[in-house]
C-alpha cells in the first residue's frame, strides 16, 4: 500500500506538542480526546501510513504523565445506546476500554456518569462499577446548558458536580462515543481546580478535520462524509481568522460553542487563554502528510465508500435520504463519481455475465479479481480464493479446496444446523482452506497470501451477511456493496 503519512514523525511531534501545552498551565491539563483512541480505521484509510493504534501509542509515550477518565452519558445508558462499528452497548464498551488501556500499561483513574438526573440505568451501572472497585463520579444536568453561563459557572452548576480526584499532570478525557459530555467534564474540572487554587488548562485533541490543510481537501471532505449522520460541517474558523489573519479549518459544533466557552473561561479565570477553537486543538496530523496525492486518492475512495454505506443504511432503514444526499454533494465537491472505484464496474459486469451475485477485488498492483456464485461457494468466497491463487501464482483452474471437503460442511449447515443456504461463507471457506493446507502445499501457499489482502478494495453486487462483512473487515479489505438484497423476501 502506498504511504502518504509519516506515522513516526506524527508520534514524535504530537507527544512533544502535548507536553509543551501542559507546561502552559500549572502542570495540569485536561485533554478532551475526540474520536477513537484505538482501532481508528477511518484515519488509517484516509491517511495511508497512519497506524490504527497511533493514538494509543502516543498515550503510551506519555504514560508516566497521563491518566485516563472515561465519560459516559446517563442518557446513553438509559437508551441502551450501541456502538455501530462494534455492535456493543456503551456501558459494555466502557469496560472494554478500561481493559484495553490497562493491558497497555495506561492508568485509568475513574469513570464519570454525566447528564445525570436520576436515571435508574445510571444508578445500576454505577453500582456495578463500584462492585468492581472502580471509582465513579456523577455530573448532573444543568438547566439552560450551555447558554446559562451564570448558573453553569456557579456552585449550583459545575459546583454541584463531583470533583474528580486525579493524580497526574495530563488527564485524558475520553468516551465510547460522541455526545457523552467530555467537554463539560473538562470544564467542570477547571471550575473545581480553580476553587482549589490550581490554574489547570483545557485542550482538545481531534484528528479531523485537519486544521492546516484546505477546507475542501479530500481528507477533510472524507471526515464530513464520515459524520454525515451527525450533520457536521467543516468551516473556516472565523475567530482564528479575525485574531491572527490566518485561515484554518474547524467544524461547526466547535465554532458554534466557542463564544460560550469564551464566556465560561472568562467567568472561571477572568480571561480566556485561547482566541479561537483552533487554538484549543493540539493536532499535528496535517504536518505529517508526506505524500498529498496518495492521501487525496485514499480519501476520495473513502467518500465513495461512505456513500455506499449510506445507501445500505437507507435500504435497511438505519439512515435517511438526507445522509445520502449530503455525501453525494461531497462527491460533487471532490469532483468524483462511483466510476473512480474500479471494483464497482467489475462486480456489476460479472453479475451481468453470470446472472447471479458477483464480487470484485482489486489487488495492490491494480489487478482486478472477480468471483461468481456457484452451487458450492458464494461470490465473495469464490473471489477470495481466486485472489489468493493469483497472489500465490497458482493456476486459476486449480481447486484449492476439494468438493469432498466442502460437501460435508454443506451437509452440516443444512441437515444439522438448519441453514437454508448451502454455499460457504468466507469464514467457512478459510477454515476449510486451512484444513486442506495441512496436507496440500498449494493450499498452504494460498493461505500464506492472506496478509497481502490488507488494504485491498472490494465490491459486491448484493448486500452480504454480517458474517461476510466482518470477515472482510478482519482481513483489512475495504468493502463496498450494492444496496440491494440477493432475494426479494421481506424478511432478511
Amino acid at each position: 500500500m502506498k504511504i502518504g503519512f509519516d506515522n513516526e514523525k506524527y508520534l514524535q511531534m504530537q507527544s512533544e506538542h502535548i507536553r509543551e501545552r501542559i507546561s502552559h498551565f500549572d502542570n495540569k491539563l485536561y485533554l478532551e480526546f475526540g474520536g477513537k483512541l484505538f482501532d481508528d480505521y477511518h484515519a488509517s484509510r484516509v491517511l495511508p501510513g497512519f497506524s490504527p493504534d497511533s493514538k494509543l501509542k502516543l498515550l503510551m509515550q506519555l504514560s508516566d504523565q497521563a491518566e485516563i477518565v472515561i465519560v459516559i452519558s446517563a442518557g446513553d445508558l438509559e437508551k441502551n445506546k450501541v456502538r455501530g462499528d462494534l455492535g456493543i452497548t456503551y456501558d459494555t464498551d466502557v469496560l472494554r476500554l478500561m481493559d484495553a488501556f490497562k493491558e497497555k500499561g495506561l492508568y485509568v483513574g475513574s469513570v464519570v456518569i454525566t447528564q445525570y438526573s436520576g436515571q435508574v440505568s445510571a444508578d445500576l451501572f454505577k453500582s456495578r462499577l463500584e462492585k468492581l472497585k472502580i471509582k465513579v463520579y456523577t455530573h448532573y444536568s444543568i438547566e439552560g446548558y450551555p447558554s446559562n453561563i451564570p448558573l453553569i459557572v456557579s456552585d449550583n452548576g459545575y459546583g454541584k458536580n463531583d470533583y474528580i480526584e486525579t493524580s497526574r499532570p495530563l488527564v485524558i478525557v475520553t468516551a465510547p462515543g460522541p455526545g457523552s459530555g467530555k467537554m463539560a467534564t473538562c470544564l467542570s474540572q477547571l471550575y473545581h481546580e480553580h476553587k482549589r487554587g490550581v490554574r489547570a488548562g483545557y485542550a482538545k485533541f481531534e484528528t479531523f478535520p485537519i486544521w492546516n490543510i484546505p477546507l475542501k481537501h479530500p481528507v477533510n471532505l472524507a471526515y464530513e462524509a464520515a459524520t454525515a449522520d451527525l450533520n457536521d460541517v467543516n468551516m473556516i474558523d472565523p475567530f482564528h481568522l479575525e485574531a491572527y489573519g490566518v485561515t484554518t479549518v474547524n467544524y461547526n459544533r466547535d465554532v458554534e460553542i466557542f463564544p460560550v466557552l469564551d464566556a465560561i473561561f472568562e467567568k472561571i479565570f477572568g480571561t480566556n487563554p485561547y482566541k479561537s477553537p483552533t487554538d484549543m486543538g493540539v493536532n499535528m496530523a496535517g504536518n505529517c502528510i508526506c505524500d498529498d496525492e496518495v492521501c487525496r486518492d485514499a480519501s476520495n475512495q473513502e467518500i465513495i465508500r461512505r456513500y455506499y454505506s449510506a445507501l445500505k443504511g437507507l435500504a435497511e432503514g438505519k439512515s435517511d435520504e438526507n445522509e445520502v444526499f449530503k455525501i453525494k454533494l461531497l462527491m460533487n465537491q471532490a469532483h468524483i463519481t462511483i466510476d473512480e472505484r474500479k471494483v464497482v464496474k467489475a462486480a456489476l459486469q460479472r453479475e451481468k455475465e453470470t446472472k447471479a451475485p458477483a464480487t470484485a477485488l482489486e489487488l495492490e498492483d491494480g489487478t482486478i479479481i472477480t468471483g461468481r456464485t456457484t452451487p458450492l461457494l458464494g461470490a465473495s468466497s469464490a473471489c477470495l480464493l481466486n485472489a489468493l491463487k493469483t497472489l500465490a501464482g497458482l493456476d486459476d483452474a486449480l481447486h484449492l479446496i476439494s468438493p469432498t471437503v466442502i460437501e460435508p460442511i454443506q451437509k452440516l449447515k443444512i441437515e444439522y444446523l438448519g441453514s437454508k443456504n448451502p454455499r460457504l461463507h468466507t469464514d467457512e471457506v478459510l477454515i476449510a482452506l486451512s484444513m486442506c493446507a495441512a496436507t496440500d502445499k498449494n493450499a498452504q501457499l494460498a493461505l500464506e497470501q492472506l496478509p497481502k489482502l490488507k488494504g485491498c478494495q472490494a465490491h459486491t453486487s448484493v448486500m452480504l451477511s454480517t458474517v461476510d462483512i466482518k470477515q472482510f473487515k478482519r482481513l483489512g479489505i475495504q468493502l463496498t456493496l450494492e444496496a440491494k438484497y440477493e432475494n426479494k423476501k421481506i424478511y432478511q
